[in-house]
């Protein structure tokens, strides 16, 4: 995993790629010894070849090590949507800052206590450089380690003009209403693909199954099937899984916009 380091970084992680593989096979070993376990336990009284809780347990262990191993990838994407939530309005505020006559240092600083995920990434950046660090290596190395391209945009549009002595109010305000341009776009896109979600929708989680419901209960007093709890129990869950997996892709494809 030669990008691990950098995606550690990113995922605000702080741990060493050697500290987070160990942290991982350690928990991926007892979550799936724990859970071997607790299936023998219910498993005893059922006739069932042990051996294969025995051959289960690498194949449930690569399956549990693989999900904790890409959790930097899955707080990557929520910090990237979070930024990019707020990096209108925090950007907007750096500007009037700035015309104000606030120096960048602490138009920045005002930043990072003014906003929560964005003000995270500026407040990274303040403590690089009270350490000691230029503000352009600062601002450098959080373009390097920001999971946000917007965001990463603004950064070399302010170490751009520090560089060539430009206005930086002038420089954010240009990439602000690209920005904002692009947002705008991507929520309607969004109301695009919601048309057929909703569609696919009421279809199957709403339609179909109150439908089929009450076809099954009347087909059960012609066939002679007995409809008992655990038919209704299983339908329910998967009917809610339906609706789980309808919300999910929603909820995942919706922008990274803050309206």
């Amino acid at each position: 995993m030669p990008g691990l380091s950098q995606k550690l970084k990113m995922a605000a992680i702080k741990e060493t790629p050697q500290e987070f593989i160990k942290s991982v096979v350690f928990t991926s070993f007892y979550m799936t010894t724990g859970f071997l376990i607790i299936l023998a336990a219910i498993l005893s009284k059922i006739s069932i070849n042990k051996i294969l809780l025995i051959i289960a347990f690498p194949v449930l262990f690569v399956i549990v090590f693989l999900y904790f191993v890409n959790m930097p990838d899955v707080k990557i994407v929520s910090k990237r949507k979070s930024i990019d939530r707020e990096i209108i309005y925090a950007g907007r505020f750096l500007v009037v800052e700035l015309q104000s006559g606030v120096l960048l240092y602490n138009a920045m600083k005002n930043v990072s206590k003014s906003y929560k995920d964005i003000g995270n990434a500026f407040g990274e950046i303040i403590h690089a450089i009270d350490l000691g660090t230029s503000i352009e290596d600062a601002l450098r190395e959080s373009i390097e380690y920001t999971p946000s391209n917007d965001f990463r945009r603004m950064l070399w549009q302010i170490m751009n003009a520090l560089k060539t002595g430009s206005d930086v109010s002038d420089s954010l305000k240009s990439v602000l209403d690209q920005i904002t341009r692009e947002q705008i776009i991507e929520v309607q896109s969004y109301s695009k693909k919601l048309n057929p979600l909703a569609m696919f929708y009421m279809i199957l989680a709403v339609i179909l199954p109150s439908l089929g419901i009450t076809m099954l209960v009347v087909m059960s007093s012609f066939v002679s099937i007995e409809l008992t709890l655990g038919i209704l129990l299983g339908i329910s869950a998967v009917l809610g899984l339906l609706q789980f997996m309808f919300f999910t892709i929603i909820k995942s494809s919706r922008p990274a916009v803050s309206v």
